[in-house]
């Protein structure tokens, strides 16, 4: 596997328009990556039931900091809520609401971790509650397609240059609505085909594929775990190898352990929220596939054309999938009118029990990525796990970005960059470790993503982000 093959999994192929990007290296230093959630707070009452905390985590994915924050207060996982999860090699806040006292949760001490209690809370957090998110993003070691390092003024201009030409092509602050390496993973894309077996019931082909499933750039003790797993399948054997920092893998592996042949309770093992993404991941990788058809086609994002479906956007940024308008010609231009302002969106489908495709040039568009998947005949109904049932949806083919800049990045001692960096540009990777750094600042609307905005500035390998 290589890094175009995870690209190709992931269905990200293409770019919003024509450029020289910059290349360069992401997450050099934990401080390099910062990201903040926007949104309200929920309204806090003293008599409320729930304790409300803004949490500042360095180098924590926020699922595995939730089971760790979980164990320490005895309580299940289930009991702690959150609008979204974070990378984890970043500087990441964003608030919890979590069903324990308010003292207890303020005994916690964890490395990496500053805790802030902001009150006591009736509501709980819904899956992507917050508006937005503010980034800062530091990309170093800067290059030109040929691997030679870029100067500063020069790498400014290029991500300025294709700032303008997005412009031109998709409207004021809009880029291509593609769904992130970190969805599918970023150096082992096993999410979407867990997600094939969730929807066809093959808990074992699930289970098999979380545990065992090779990927690239691996360290060697994860490589040995899940090569002893898809030899032998044996669970007591790949717990004495499994590296301590696989807790998911490791939680699977002693259920089997515990219940050889139970793959459904081993499946339940993943947190609820991980368990759905596995299927959200196959419908992503499906809806970056028709942008990709779309862009191949020549066919516009973000205007529309007859047969497209339009949707609402909501004041966070989302679609109202209750106002959905097939476009016919006679509201074609007032359709395209209220797309040019904002105030609508083209969509495509995130496909699921319920989809239905127009007849029209967008329409086929979806049936085939849907038919070349092999998903057409699915009808994404999960009998182990109801919960995981997908009726589908759709999703705004561009979205917004705002507050945009770009400026120089000061440099770092080399002791203090990660080893990744020192270790110098892998095969067919586009940086140099002589190149500038740039540091990037933009907002988000919640469920988009920050790698997809700088894929379209460095135009560079996945494992670059």
């Amino acid at each position: 596997m290589t890094s175009a093959d995870i690209a190709a999994a992931c269905g990200l192929s293409g770019f919003a328009c024509e450029g020289e990007g910059v290349g360069g290296l992401l997450k050099c230093r934990f401080e390099d990556f910062r990201v903040e959630e926007v949104g309200r707070t929920p309204a806090l009452d003293p008599k409320g039931r729930f304790t409300v905390a803004k949490v500042t985590l360095t180098n924590w994915e926020t699922n595995r900091f939730v089971g760790k924050l979980a164990r320490i207060l005895s309580i299940s996982k289930n009991r702690i809520w959150f609008s979204g999860t974070k990378d984890k090699r970043a500087i990441t806040t964003q608030l919890l609401v979590i069903d324990a006292p308010k003292n207890k949760v303020s005994s916690v001490e964890l490395n990496d971790v500053d805790l802030e209690i902001l009150g006591r809370t009736h509501q709980k957090l819904g899956f992507g509650d917050h508006s937005a998110n503010r980034f800062t993003i530091t990309v170093r070691g800067c290059a030109d397609s040929s691997g030679d390092p870029l100067e500063a003024k020069e790498a400014i201009a290029r991500v300025n240059s294709i700032f303008e030409a997005m412009e031109t092509r998709l409207g004021t602050g809009r880029f291509p609505n593609w769904i992130g390496p970190q969805r599918f993973g970023a150096t082992r894309p096993v999410t979407p085909v867990v997600g094939r077996s969730v929807i066809g019931d093959d808990w074992k082909g699930a289970v098999d594929a979380y545990l065992g499933m090779p990927g690239i750039h691996q360290q060697p003790e994860v490589q040995a775990f899940r090569s002893l797993w898809r030899e032998s399948s044996n669970a007591e054997k790949c717990l004495e190898i499994i590296p301590k920092f696989l807790g998911f893998e490791r939680d699977m592996l002693a259920h089997l352990a515990r219940k050889p042949e139970d793959w459904v309770g081993a499946f339940r093992k993943l947190p609820n929220n991980l368990q759905l993404m596995m299927v959200h991941s196959l419908q992503s990788e499906a809806f970056n596939r028709i942008i990709a058809a779309r862009l191949e086609a020549g066919l516009t994002l973000a205007e529309p054309i007859e047969g497209d479906v339009v949707g609402l956007i909501q004041d966070n940024g989302k679609i109202d999938m209750t106002k959905l308008v097939e476009v016919d010609g006679d509201i074609l231009p007032r359709i395209s009118r209220n797309c040019r302002l904002g105030r609508l969106a083209v969509t495509a489908s995130l496909p699921g029990a319920e989809s239905r495709f127009t007849e029209s040039i967008p329409g086929e568009i979806e049936r085939n990525v849907i038919s070349e998947m092999g998903l057409d005949e699915e009808d994404w109904q999960v009998s182990g796990i109801p919960r995981l049932t997908s009726k589908g949806s759709r999703r705004a083919l561009t979205v917004s970005f705002s507050d945009f800049s770009v400026e120089e990045a000061g440099d770092v001692e080399g002791e203090r960059l990660s080893e990744r960096f020192s270790q110098g540009p892998r095969e067919d990777e586009v940086w140099h470790p002589d190149g500038c750094s740039l540091r990037l600042r933009f907002s988000l609307p919640s469920g988009t993503y920050a790698t997809v905005l700088m894929r379209e500035f460095m135009r560079a390998p996945l494992t670059q982000y």
